[in-house]
């Protein structure tokens, strides 16, 4: 779609239901109590107000202590997802020496692997992501990697490929009678940007830039059409990273899926629900001492009546011997085994449903040391995952690189070969030093592998010219580089 037109619903009809789906996704992944309460208790559909944060007793009214307990599951799942991608940073090469330096450059100073983990757990929770690149001279002095929230973009596929994007966003100043909205549209070679002055359901009409002063800035960049930025780029400036095909609700749909999607929203209830009766167990089971009316002291007119629990003599109370009233202990017992076991088996189906291993959220394990392929073979279905996942991550991140170094190319002036990057994930797993050690010494007993392999095998980081000194300096410390005293005598003719 093109820029909207005055008066136009918004958001868009089609794009509804999408964000719909994505409030949903994004009240489980905040783990804030009030946004799921204020989710589900206003729910449209009556099943749902019915579940543990819909719901509306005595207990949960204003000015009293909250009892329901969320556990942040859904965070976790989404935290867990990009660790698994973005702990290590992928390896971002291209051929020309001179274009990778630059390249190593824009990705140290734009922080590329904070950026990465920030995005694919957005991703992971939100059914994906955009990467966007743009500049702010004054602000940098080189192309910026940002990203762009899938709850306020309206993509445009073509044959499964992004040919264009819209972004928006409501600025500060708006009220529940005027919004104020940029739109900030992406197509190959340049970047449109609009202003709107509407409603929460219209988006309005078009005002010129400089009306609001959040986007003043921008009304001179534009070009001689009035609406445009030339990129000097033929490639699109945005890119779409789905978190997974294909989405199970839309499958004609490009957009991905959530981790969320399976979907798992009953069973973060039932953890919640479960914790919130184990933590309900533990405040009823307080011991509590139930006392007749003759231990209590007044305390005087209006100021009621206390027990000390301190006092050790008591003077002669005036009841019969017989009727057995005395002090009495009221504590229950606290069902912890049921809880545990409960909440343990609903966070294991839990992740499993969104694709990852009970391993990696610290179930099934004993604490004892393991080697790296013990632990792959536990966490098989998250690297199965994994690697599910960056096969859609290495495509959008050499395309949104390259589109980097073009700008810097262009919009800069930087004399260096624009190409596209090679992407490579590692294989998500790293051995301990004790069994990396292990391997090199069985193989230098059995006279496998060379002093340069053993070096790149544990320091598989470091390039040829650190390895070769690493080498020399073994060597010369063993005495194994001394030259062969038999190849100095004269042969006898």
């Amino acid at each position: 779609m093109p820029l909207p037109d005055n008066g136009a619903a918004w958001p868009p009809p089609q794009w509804t239901e999408y964000y719909r789906e994505m409030r949903v996704n994004d009240a489980w992944y905040t783990g804030d109590a009030r946004r799921l309460a204020r989710l589900y208790s206003h729910h449209p559909r009556p099943t749902e107000r019915r579940r543990l944060w819909g719901r509306k007793s005595a207990e949960h009214h204003v000015g009293r202590r909250e009892h329901r307990l969320h556990v942040p599951l859904a965070g976790d799942i989404a935290s867990t997802s990009a660790d698994l991608l973005f702990a290590d940073m992928p390896a971002i090469t291209v051929e020309d020496p001179a274009t990778q330096a630059r390249l190593d450059e824009l990705l140290d100073e734009g922080r590329a692997q904070q950026v990465f983990l920030g995005a694919a757990e957005q991703a992971a929770a939100l059914s994906g992501v955009f990467l966007r690149v743009t500049w702010d001279r004054e602000l940098a002095d080189r192309p910026l990697m940002t990203v762009m929230q899938p709850d306020a973009a309206m993509p445009e596929f073509r044959f499964g490929l992004l040919r264009a994007v819209s972004f928006w966003r409501e600025l500060p100043g708006s009220t529940e009678a005027t919004v104020w909205r940029h739109i900030e549209r992406h197509e190959p070679g340049r970047i449109l940007h609009a202003l709107y002055e509407g409603t929460a359901d219209n988006i309005g009409r078009a005002v010129p830039l400089a009306e609001h002063p959040d986007t003043a800035g921008l009304a001179d960049s534009l070009g001689q059409d009035g609406v445009s930025i030339a990129t000097g780029i033929r490639d699109l400036t945005a890119a779409y990273v789905p978190n997974m095909l294909p989405n199970r609700l839309h499958r004609g749909s490009d957009i991905g899926r959530s981790d969320y999607a399976a979907p798992i929203y009953d069973l973060f209830d039932a953890l919640d629900e479960t914790w919130t009766s184990w933590m309900r167990d533990i405040r009823l089971a307080r011991a509590r001492l139930i006392v007749p009316d003759g231990y209590l002291r007044d305390e005087g007119p209006g100021k009621g009546a206390s027990f000390d629990d301190d006092r050790e003599v008591w003077q002669a109370l005036r009841m019969p011997p017989h009727d057995g009233a005395g002090i009495t202990l009221a504590q229950f017992d606290i069902r912890v085994e049921e809880h545990r076991v409960t909440a343990e088996s609903l966070t294991r189906q839990a992740a499993q449903a969104a694709g990852y291993s009970p391993q990696s959220f610290g179930l099934d394990g004993d604490g004892q040391a393991v080697t790296a392929t013990e632990v792959d073979s536990r966490d098989q279905r998250s690297m199965v995952t994994r690697k599910k996942k960056t096969g859609y991550w290495r495509h959008e991140i050499a395309a949104m690189t390259h589109v980097q170094l073009q700008l810097d190319a262009v919009q800069f002036g930087r004399r260096i070969t624009p190409e596209r990057p090679r992407v490579e994930f590692g294989d998500g797993v790293a051995e301990s030093e004790q069994a990396t050690a292990t391997t090199l010494d069985l193989l230098a007993r059995a006279g496998a592998v060379s002093t340069s392999t053993k070096v790149k095998i544990l320091h598989p980081e470091w390039d040829d010219t650190a390895v070769k000194a690493e080498v020399s300096a073994i060597l010369a410390e063993t005495g194994a580089a001394a030259p062969d005293p038999v190849e100095a005598f004269p042969l006898v003719g």
